[in-house]
């Protein structure tokens, strides 16, 4: 059974059809989570060609993502970063069987609207795009489409999921190709949760009214979260995955699945890179496996990497105060 905390049956999203006599029902929390459960244990590929696209469905990623720059080029390019060419969505939709994602800037209702209408399989309000709005995130319920959004806490993930993102990802930093932050995250919020499961499980109400008024999301949340131990939507890893390595430490720590941008694309051995990922995050707690994966790529080929402590910009850091 799918935990559906913090649904809102009310939502806008929600469309009842009829389609040969038959009732239809499109955008209830069962089916945008359920989407993002179906993804589980896979690997979401950045793409920004249809070339791309199809190296990455050959290579076994469960869905590709289209941005008109990959990370690492938006930092280089500066400038505002907007979502991609919908005629370049189009084509690369026709092009895979998997499904596609698309990412708009954070607040920017209109372009994940635009997303809606193209039939994106899921849209990602994502920093690594310049935010439209610096306070505010999208209101996701109004969406029949479902939403990943970012998160570097506990507390940010059950912001976003009240607002109705159907799926987190842990952000890391992207485009750097450097995968400490993404572990950074993923362990706060592993430590957040186990703090709270540990204060519900000694039955500290007040404890636990406290720990949502700190994170400005509802008592409701928290508690049912708290039950869970995990969130209660599929939290994968990304932000400076480049090596099958990367892949399974993320997935060892609880990740359920990974995000890569630029560490494929920008590696001078892509298509052997994807398929090493692939195979890392399948099977990442065998770890004959995922030496056999380690040795499908040649470091010298990797992307060359940032160290994030010098970066001017820390894409991360967009929409968190909100």
């Amino acid at each position: 059974m799918l935990p559906l905390s913090g649904e809102r049956l009310d939502a806008k999203g929600i469309v009842s059809e009829k389609i040969n006599s038959i009732d239809i029902l499109r955008g209830s929390s069962l089916l945008k989570r359920g989407f993002a459960h179906m993804l589980k244990n896979g690997v979401v590929m950045d793409v920004t060609t249809v070339e791309q696209a199809q190296i990455a469905e050959e290579a076994g990623a469960v869905s590709v993502m289209v941005l008109d720059k990959l990370p690492s080029d938006v930092r280089k390019a500066g400038g505002v970063a907007r979502t991609a060419s919908i005629r370049i969505i189009e084509d690369i939709m026709d092009s895979v069987t998997i499904p596609v994602m698309a990412k708009c800037r954070i607040g920017h209702v209109n372009e994940a609207l635009v997303l809606q209408e193209t039939d994106v399989d899921m849209i990602d309000e994502s920093e690594v795009l310049t935010p439209a709005d610096e306070l505010h995130h999208i209101w996701k319920w109004d969406f029949t489409t479902p939403v990943v959004n970012g998160a570097r806490s506990l507390a940010e993930a059950l912001r976003r999921i009240e607002e109705g993102a159907a799926m987190i990802r842990t952000k890391g930093e992207p485009g750097t190709g450097n995968v400490a932050e993404a572990i950074t995250h993923i362990k706060k919020v592993n430590d957040e949760l186990r703090t709270i499961k540990a204060i519900y499980d000694s039955g500290d109400n007040q404890d636990l009214v406290r720990v949502a008024r700190e994170f400005k999301v509802s008592y409701d949340i928290v508690e049912q979260t708290a039950k869970l131990g995990r969130l209660p939507v599929v939290n994968f890893a990304a932000g400076g995955i480049a090596t099958p390595a990367d892949a399974a430490y993320l997935m060892s720590l609880g990740c359920d699945g990974i995000f890569v941008g630029s560490g494929i694309f920008n590696a001078d051995d892509a298509k052997e890179r994807a398929r090493a990922i692939v195979l890392a995050t399948t099977f990442w707690n065998e770890s004959d496996k995922v030496k056999e994966a380690q040795k499908m790529i040649d470091e010298r080929q990797s992307m060359l990497g940032l160290d994030v402590n010098t970066l001017e910009l820390r894409m991360q850091e967009r929409g968190g105060s909100s």
